[in-house]
């Protein structure tokens, strides 16, 4: 079997498919990470495409060695696109031998996988209302962001008393609401400081945090210093793009949970060591998962078999989801929990003509600025 071309589809608002073909008629299907920049990473994967006309897809390894080791730059959009070839090979492989992923990366450990969802509102009384509708739907993990409110011209003015308050605030409304059977996550997406972090951590202790996601920015040592002086749980590592980075943070960190992205950090190839890593430390992993339907096939595949998987990130909101509509035949959700695909490859299918039904928009987002005119992280 050999590859004979590779097509990228860009589609919806974050959406970046790869089709790989092969002179059998077998064709494996990926999806790239790097949601910003979907436009590189496409532009990456044809430049990649003269390295891999002709090559044997089945020497996965080697390939990914390859495009890892061989091609001299490195960066997101690369990773992005290395992730989605590398899950489209696996994909590929998979159906070439009648088999799903997971049986070719050890078999199985697990069935199914918990999942978490999104509670979304403006206000902390729509928070309350969402996390509570989300229970009620039988979700029994669910995950909130901070948010970054912002003043009549657009900045956003809290000090640091008013982030660390209203974070305490709004966890514990939310607690008082779904009660303490429920996990309850709190998203940051890096936009606190060093300081305030290590506060609002403190301060929400007492209101159980399943995990306390991406506090601050990508800096190894500043959180190394959070997550000694906060006991919240810390889960982190969505931007890393190799397995070396995870080995630096599990190394060096208490980090209590690790947040790889099948398709930014190497694909399903660097998720299994990625996760061996992680196994060695007792750290276990929340696979970061903001995309579409590949993306989670592939983590979902991972999840069925690692020993250290602790929960996956499904991509719905107030119990809306936006997958269901993009995919042949939707994943089986029940209670909370979903069923490991068990069909070959991914085990899942797009509809047809994605790119027609979900035309590509792209995501564009303004900066965010601080009260001072300064950038808030994202």
């Amino acid at each position: 079997m050999k590859i004979t071309k590779i097509e990228t589809i860009l589609t919806g608002q974050r959406y970046l498919f790869v089709k790989i073909y092969t002179d059998t008629g077998l064709v494996g299907i990926g999806e790239c990470g790097a949601w910003y920049f979907q436009e590189a990473a496409a532009l990456v994967i044809h430049k990649m495409e003269h390295n891999l006309i002709g090559e044997d897809p089945s020497r996965i390894e080697f390939i990914w060695n390859g495009l890892t080791r061989g091609l001299h730059f490195r960066g997101s959009a690369v990773m992005s696109a290395i992730s989605g070839i590398d899950i489209a090979l696996w994909d590929l492989k998979g159906k070439a031998l009648g088999v799903p992923c997971y049986e070719l990366l050890g078999g199985k450990v697990r069935d199914k996988a918990r999942i978490y969802v999104n509670a979304k509102g403006n206000t902390t009384e729509d928070l309350v209302q969402a996390a509570y509708s989300l229970k009620s739907q039988g979700f029994n993990a669910i995950r909130y962001s901070i948010g970054h409110p912002q003043n009549e011209q657009g900045r956003c003015p809290e000090t640091f008393s008013a982030v660390v308050n209203r974070l305490e605030q709004t966890f514990a409304a939310i607690r008082q609401k779904v009660g303490w059977d429920m996990d309850v996550a709190v998203e940051c997406h890096r936009g606190l400081r060093p300081a305030e972090a290590i506060e609002a951590g403190r301060a929400l202790e007492q209101y159980r945090p399943y995990f306390y996601e991406d506090p601050i920015p990508d800096n190894p040592s500043a959180m190394k210093n959070l997550i000694e002086q906060c006991r919240v749980p810390v889960a982190t590592g969505e931007r890393f793009i190799n397995p070396m980075e995870f080995d630096d943070l599990l190394e060096h960190t208490k980090v209590r949970y690790i947040r790889p992205d099948m398709c930014v950090a190497g694909g399903l190839t660097a998720g299994k060591k990625i996760a061996a890593q992680a196994e060695a430390k007792q750290v276990y992993l929340i696979p970061h998962n903001p995309l579409g339907p590949v993306s989670t096939a592939a983590c979902l595949q991972l999840n069925a078999c690692i020993p250290n998987f602790e929960i996956q990130e499904y991509p719905m909101a107030n119990g809306v989801c936006r997958l269901d509509k993009e995919m042949k035949k939707p994943f089986v959700i029940e209670n909370g929990y979903i069923k490991i695909p068990d069909g070959p490859g991914l085990g899942i299918e797009l509809i047809d003509d994605i790119e027609k039904v979900f035309p590509f928009t792209g995501r564009y987002d303004p900066f965010h600025l601080h009260e001072d005119g300064s950038i808030v992280d994202r």
